[in-house]
């Protein structure tokens, strides 16, 4: 991609678009389309510093895990209505409290790898009404045309193992030598199944990458070493990753906890990014693998900063994650610096200039 010259006049603001989180955001005169700015920042040629204001995120109502999970693009779910079914059946509770869902606990479908086959019961992804849902989803992508859209899959692998076993099952199972053969067969075919949901979304929905969801980790570590990742995900996980690679999609790694020990595992499977939480130390992580994966850093900056303060961080965040060879962007968790005018501001200036040069 040609490098585009920085102007001062595209720092005029054109509209707003609302935030997720806080205040709407201000929308400059951009040289490219969001869509534009993501793709070129994962081909390596970034043209500003991106943020989650460039992606949108899609999740069809076929999908049982969706509405269990709360999740269905173009429709916001009551919280009666969330809950129910995942696609293989299983049954989740929403809890108001907490804002989220999770399987009913204390009944495990399936209490020991060896049984799957005759426990878990696969859905028949050929059977559901794509052309239907494809249909009802127009008004999200033409509102959505010229951001990267990524397709969502809730519920990856250890996450799934846990909706079939609860967690002290699943993580039992992962390093139980007498169940991790049969748990080796039943993750493949996993992946199988989501190559399968992944191929539908292509043929039917206009969508440019994949986000899949793993939690890996609590508050202060993984819940597993990196040997075991390697040898019980890493295989299928890449099976998924390098198929979507093979039709040009670009693979999100949304992956909570204290995990930056894993991250090698996360660059042999392939993923292109991965955008995790604040207690990961993203300024070593950037040093150490900056050049293989990109990084949702998290900016640090306090609610009451003042506009020099927030002058000040920009510049130095963004002399810090720029330099030639790698790529990040700014994690949706660094909503308190991108929602500072200031810090916004000056952070999409001096990135511009930057990458110009």
């Amino acid at each position: 991609m040609t490098k585009i010259p920085f102007n001062e006049k595209e720092l005029t603001v054109v509209g707003e678009k609302p935030s997720f989180f806080g205040p709407p955001t201000p929308l400059y005169d951009f040289p490219v389309t969001f869509k534009e700015a993501w793709f070129s920042m994962l081909r390596g040629e970034p043209v500003w510093m991106p943020m989650g204001l460039e992606t949108a995120y899609f999740s069809t109502d076929l999908i049982g895990d969706n509405i269990a999970r709360g999740a269905v693009s173009g429709k916001r779910l009551k919280p009666e209505e969330i809950g129910g079914k995942d696609m293989f059946g299983i049954e989740w509770v929403y809890i108001p409290t907490v804002g989220g869902s999770i399987v009913k606990p204390g009944e495990p479908t399936l209490k020991d790898a060896n049984d799957w086959k005759e426990v878990i019961q696969f859905p028949d992804v050929d059977s559901w009404d794509w052309e239907g849902s494809a249909e009802r989803m127009k008004p999200f992508f033409e509102a959505n045309k010229d951001v990267y859209v990524q397709m969502m899959l809730f519920n990856g692998f250890f996450e799934r193992l846990i909706s079939f076993m609860d967690f002290e099952g699943a993580a039992m199972a992962m390093i139980d030598e007498e169940q991790q053969d049969a748990l080796k067969e039943l993750l493949d075919n996993i992946a199988d199944l989501y190559i399968k949901i992944i191929d539908k979304h292509i043929q039917y929905y206009p969508i440019d990458g994949v986000n899949m969801h793993d939690d890996w980790g609590a508050q202060r570590a993984p819940f597993f070493s990196l040997d075991t990742v390697r040898e019980m995900l890493v295989p299928p996980m890449k099976k998924v990753v390098d198929f979507c690679h093979s039709k040009g999609m670009y693979v999100d790694f949304h992956s909570c906890g204290m995990i930056e020990m894993l991250v090698p595992a996360m660059i042999e499977i392939g993923f292109n990014t991965w955008g995790g939480q604040p207690m990961n130390d993203y300024g070593k992580l950037y040093e150490l693998y900056g050049d293989k994966i990109a990084f949702g850093v998290i900016p640090e900056l306090h609610e009451n900063a003042t506009d020099e303060e927030a002058a000040k961080a920009a510049k130095e965040f963004v002399e810090k994650y720029t330099k030639p060879g790698t790529t990040c962007f700014i994690s949706m968790s660094g909503r308190v610096a991108m929602g500072n005018p200031v810090f916004r501001k000056e952070v999409y200036r001096l990135s511009r200039i930057k990458y110009s040069e």
